[in-house]
């Protein structure tokens, strides 16, 4: 299984090795792949049982090679299963880190008719130092306008390692559900 991600700044990154971990705890072969450096084909995403991308957003935007990824995913005929996280700063307020509550995730599912069967936000990290003088000066702006820390060394880790870990339990879950063989009633 590829679990893809996009990421700026290496916390989409962190959380897709993350969960790789926990999946391969569970004996299930997951990689890290980065959307900015490999963009996955259609058929290549048609032929996988079970489709994972956690894509971080960028001054209140899915980075772009998230957004071609969707594209691509939504082009084809019969998507397999999607699972689909958002890594965003937003999602470090409370009732922010889900599906339905988060602005952004909600938009990207609604605007592209997307039917993941797991959705969710994680809070991302923020790295003041780190950022370049643009970036820390915007980011300090959107934090100061959403009550959230200006001081600019500061670092503060918001995702929930906890919460990663339970989403990475239900990728297991829907994995084996898709890996088990069918079964129905044939009579007629």
């Amino acid at each position: 299984m590829q679990i893809y991600f996009a990421s700026r700044d290496g916390q989409s990154r962190k959380i897709a090795t993350h969960i790789a971990g926990r999946l391969a705890a569970r004996g299930i072969a997951a990689t890290p792949t980065d959307l900015a450096e490999a963009t996955p084909s259609a058929a290549d995403l048609a032929g996988s049982p079970l489709v994972v991308a956690i894509m971080s957003i960028r001054y209140g935007k899915h980075l772009p090679e998230g957004l071609r990824f969707v594209e691509t995913f939504k082009s084809l005929a019969a998507p397999p299963p999607l699972v689909l996280a958002s890594v965003n700063l937003t999602a470090r307020k409370p009732g922010k880190d889900t599906a339905e509550g988060n602005v952004y995730l909600r938009k990207l599912i609604a605007r592209n008719g997307l039917a993941p069967v797991l959705a969710t936000a994680f809070a991302g990290r923020l790295d003041y130092p780190r950022y370049g003088f643009f970036d820390r000066l915007a980011i300090r702006f959107i934090m100061l306008i959403t009550s959230g820390p200006t001081d600019p060394t500061a670092v503060v880790e918001y995702t929930s390692w906890d919460k990663v870990d339970a989403f990475a339990a239900q990728i297991a879950a829907v994995a084996a559900e898709v890996a088990a063989p069918q079964t129905g009633d044939e009579e007629a």
